[in-house]
């Protein structure tokens, strides 16, 4: 398995720069010919062949050979043997997948940048890779490229570009029902390892996955302020803040910091890498805490008693009514052929997450994005704020020009203030849920702006020119996303972190 790249692997650069492929990185069932080439030209120096030797030897006309060294040729199967023989190796080694020598290795990775459509658009003069071309030109040319590339995904990482990732991210989720196979099994493979089969899933059981897959714990009271957990991949540790005082369920903050080891995560290349690494770390972290079978078991009985409840969910498991909700979506349409639709709000209207494929209509701008976007006043992710009983779930039926929804919703605190979590279905699918007799009942005709943007004729008509408010300034809103492959954390305070503790 592979997680960020590691120390001794990486070049002296920041993990934010967007990694090199490996030398011998190549689509399935396709010849890497650059590679190829670069190892035939120092077996036949190292064999001390020159071009017109093993040309004798494999029959073939010098210049063919060149081109191949040079990989701008990909020989044939028969012509692979007869070099295999000639320079006395295997064709194992001489399809090896390590270069043979850090020039080898720079060679190959400067070869495929001025390969590359960016190197293309600059419209520069290629360099003749060759013996005589010095090393360190060769490394200057390289860490040039590199940090040519680190510029630019820092310079993409705007809002909108932040947003139009989000909502490729939402299609791909609709596309598959919000569900992920390939996680499932991920999540079953790891509570088989530590015997776990029924129940909560506690920290101590928790503690039993980190040490199975080699990782130690560590609470500490100087984490970055930046980062949820900081895993050290050199010696297997993974730091967590000891303040209990958080947002997060600290047993989900160590799952999803697992979680990326176990998925094999490397550096995000952008922020769409790094949104759908955390789709997938936050669904492998709810698989284990509501593992798929036990779920779908729970959901199954419900179902047939006609009484599904995002609370009872939440109370079986002993996980937040955020998860719970998030864990339904999964499974609803895959096991339950239920379509849903998840919605996490704001108090002042706005939405922070997402996600539907019932049809319902969320707001979202030019790019498909849905996340800051108002929700509608008529909707019960709206309404509920405004509910006395805050204990017990509050439940709407909302007709739309899209149909009729059912919604239940309930209201939570953090530091950001108060967010409302709401799960609906199409009408058609009501009778399977406990609160469907509810009386509550609102209509929506977003967008159309006269259903809750334009206010009233008769408030217009009394206050139009005679109101002028001092906004509050949303300054999150102007900003450009956070630099770097992990948006916003710092990278100097992370290495200084891990260098402070490597000895404790």
């Amino acid at each position: 398995m592979h997680f960020f790249a590691y120390p001794q692997e990486m070049s002296p650069s920041s993990w934010n720069r967007k990694a090199p492929a490996p030398p011998s990185s190549v689509a399935a069932g396709e010849l890497d010919v650059i590679s190829l080439g670069r190892r035939v030209r120092h077996l036949r120096k190292a064999a001390g062949l020159t071009l017109d030797g093993l040309s004798a030897a494999v029959g073939t006309a010098p210049s063919q050979l060149s081109l191949i060294e040079n990989g701008k040729r990909e020989p044939k199967l028969g012509l692979l043997q007869q070099l295999a023989a000639a320079l006395n190796v295997g064709i194992d080694q001489l399809l090896g997948a390590e270069p043979p020598n850090r020039r080898a290795a720079l060679e190959i990775e400067l070869e495929r940048y001025q390969r590359s459509p960016l190197y293309e658009s600059l419209n520069l003069p290629k360099i003749r890779i060759s013996s005589r071309l010095p090393m360190d030109v060769l490394e200057s040319m390289v860490g040039l490229q590199h940090e040519l590339e680190r510029k630019l995904n820092e310079q993409i990482a705007t809002p909108e570009e932040a947003r139009r990732a989000n909502g490729e991210l939402r299609a791909m989720m609709r596309e598959r029902n919000n569900y992920f196979p390939e996680y499932e099994a991920e999540a079953q493979k790891v509570l088989t390892s530590v015997g776990h089969t029924t129940g909560p899933l506690s920290q101590h059981v928790i503690a039993d996955i980190a040490a199975h897959l080699g990782f130690s714990l560590h609470h500490v009271g100087d984490l970055p302020h930046s980062t949820r957990s900081v895993t050290d991949l050199k010696n297997h540790r993974i730091y967590l803040t000891q303040n209990q005082r958080t947002d997060h369920d600290p047993r989900s903050v160590l799952l999803q910091a697992l979680g990326h080891y176990v998925l094999g995560h490397q550096t995000p290349k952008n922020y769409g890498d790094f949104l759908m690494q955390r789709v997938a770390t936050n669904y492998f972290a709810a698989a284990l805490m509501l593992p798929e079978k036990a779920t779908v078991d729970f959901l199954q009985k419900a179902k047939q008693a006609k009484e599904i409840a995002v609370e009872d969910i939440r109370d079986a498991f002993a996980v937040s009514y955020e998860t719970a909700a998030h864990r339904f979506t999964n499974l609803a349409t895959q096991h339950l052929d239920i379509r849903t639709h998840f919605q996490k709000t704001h108090q002042s209207g706005i939405i922070y997450k997402a996600y539907e494929n019932d049809g319902v209509t969320f707001p979202q701008d030019h790019t498909g994005a849905i996340e800051g976007q108002p929700s509608c006043k008529q909707w019960t992710s709206r309404v509920v704020f405004d509910v006395a009983d805050k204990f017990r779930a509050y439940n709407q039926y909302t007709d739309t020009p899209a149909g009729t929804y059912w919604c239940t919703a309930r209201t939570e605190r953090s530091a950001n203030g108060e967010f409302s979590l709401s799960v609906g279905v199409p009408y058609a699918h009501v009778k399977w849920f406990r609160g469907r007799d509810t009386t509550e009942r609102s209509k929506s005709t977003c967008p159309d702006e006269s259903c809750c943007k334009r206010p009233p004729a008769s408030l217009a008509s009394e206050w139009a020119g005679n109101a002028w408010p001092s906004a509050r300034a949303h300054s999150h809103l102007l900003a450009a996303m956070p630099p770097g492959a992990f948006p916003g954390v710092d990278e100097t305070e992370v290495y200084s972190f891990l260098q402070a503790h490597s000895g404790s």
